[in-house]
């Protein structure tokens, strides 16, 4: 089953996302909402990786971000107890519709709520993340291992998707990210931000949104590669629970606590 989402996955980043990327006309492009992007792309990767997970396990369903954007309550397909994809079909839509990267196409199988499997690609590089929940994660086949010492706030890098935070975390953030080595205001793209703390090119990344699409495939990753996915306040990441706000990602959960008491000290 990994090899062949795979297959489908580079299929439909080579047939509906790269062909159109930096190739879009200013009416393929649709504002979702202010700042909130949409391109054909995205509508026809959706549909194609629709048709091809559900081929492949019949009587699956799919949470995709293009259908929720359609209808809400396809969301409810998370709280199932059977087999559903959780589809990203251009995560980066920004970054893809400006003519930049990153960008990535993003899929989850989740059972009884969780994600059991994950696949992220970067089409422009073609390299590929998978996690399958147990068995651990790999990069191009590489088995990808997070960091298990903490180095120190001195020596941390991370990502700070600042843009829809709080204004009260949004400042605390700003007021301590001088102890980190290096705080970023992050890629606008979570496939590119977990695989890069997975590899150890940075440690951290904190969001505040946190919709399906974005995290869960990124959050089994980083777990079966050793490193921890939490909201906030210290409580467990689950993908059905679409309405939660605030996460922080880490290499370990050493990095983890001392980010969030660096960055956030009192919450």
């Amino acid at each position: 089953m990994l090899d062949q989402v795979a297959d489908l996955i580079r299929e439909v980043a080579a047939t509906e996302v790269l062909p159109r990327f930096r190739h879009l006309s200013s009416d393929e492009i649709v504002q979702k909402s202010p700042g909130d992007l949409v391109t054909i792309a995205d509508k026809e990767s959706e549909k194609a990786l629709t048709r091809g997970l559900t081929a492949l396990l019949p009587g699956s369903v799919v949470v995709g971000e293009e259908a929720v954007a359609a209808d809400a309550s396809v969301l409810e397909r998370l709280r199932g107890n059977g087999a559903v994809w959780v589809v990203d079909p251009v995560d980066g839509t920004n970054n893809f519709a400006a003519g930049k990267t990153p960008f990535a196409v993003m899929v989850a199988l989740m059972r009884d709520g969780e994600p059991v499997a994950s696949w992220i690609l970067d089409p422009v590089t073609d390299q590929l993340t998978v996690a399958e929940a147990g068995s651990g994660a790999y990069r191009d086949g590489v088995r990808l291992k997070t960091r298990t010492d903490d180095p120190g706030v001195a020596a941390l890098r991370g990502a700070v998707a600042g843009k829809y935070l709080p204004e009260a975390l949004r400042d605390a953030a700003a007021r301590h990210a001088g102890v980190f080595a290096g705080i970023h205001p992050g890629h606008h793209c979570a496939g590119y931000e977990y695989p890069s703390i997975a590899t150890d090119e940075q440690q951290f990344a904190v969001f505040w949104l946190v919709l399906p699409w974005d995290h869960a495939p990124g959050s089994l990753i980083i777990r079966e590669s050793g490193g921890s996915v939490a909201h906030l306040d210290g409580s467990r990441y689950e993908p059905s629970q679409a309405t939660k706000r605030g996460l922080l990602v880490a290499a370990n959960e050493e990095i983890w606590h001392t980010v969030r008491d660096e960055l956030f000290p009192g919450l």
